[in-house]
């Protein structure tokens, strides 16, 4: 327990880090990519490939909002190790998957990380989980998503803010949740009540 109060903290003492004057006119990232995932921002497209769960190969999010919302989940990937918020996130949206696809939802878990053996940890991470429909895995190798984004969280041991939002059939972000911690994820039943 002393462990996870130790690291909360250094996240929190590191974000309330004072900003020089040489960055106060320039966007700090959290507000870069709030401002890409405002409501109502029509959502930038991509393709990234899917390693598991309903959808298979290349996928692009323009292909898929056709058929409902789509929500993104963005993970950790591996900075030095699995990260246990992730695990328990992605535990959560399988918990409730049926629910997901009874919303006509799909899920899109994005897995952010240096292209060399990220197929690997991605593999590592799910460690044998059947993903079940409505949920994809996709990765992101090199950050291009994350960073395309504004979500690359560019520190020692980090990868990218963890982060969701829901995109509606028109291709607009209907809701955002970046977090500058581990710990701040959304839980399906807000993701759930936001559809």
């Amino acid at each position: 327990m002393m462990k996870i109060r130790r690291i909360v903290c250094c996240c929190m003492a590191l974000s309330l880090a004072p900003v020089s004057l040489a960055q106060a006119d320039s966007p700090s990232p959290m507000q870069a990519a709030s401002s890409k995932l405002a409501n109502g921002t029509q959502a930038k497209d991509f393709q990234l490939h899917a390693v598991a769960g309903e959808l298979s190969g290349d996928v692009r999010l323009s292909d898929v909002t056709g058929d409902g919302p789509v929500v993104v989940v963005v993970l950790r990937g591996y900075p030095t190790k699995q990260c246990p918020a992730c695990t328990a996130q992605v535990g959560d949206l399988i918990k409730h998957a049926d629910q997901f696809a009874a919303k006509n939802a799909r899920l899109l878990l994005i897995y952010p990380g240096d292209a060399s053996q990220l197929g690997m940890h991605a593999e590592d991470f799910l460690h044998g989980t059947k993903l079940p429909a409505p949920l994809t895995m996709l990765l992101d190798p090199g950050y291009q998503f994350t960073t395309a984004y504004g979500l690359r969280w560019n520190a020692p041991r980090e990868t990218a803010y963890p982060s969701t939002f829901i995109v509606d059939k028109a291709g607009k972000i209907t809701f955002a949740n970046v977090s500058s911690t581990h710990g701040g994820r959304v839980k399906s039943a807000e993701i759930l009540a936001a559809l």
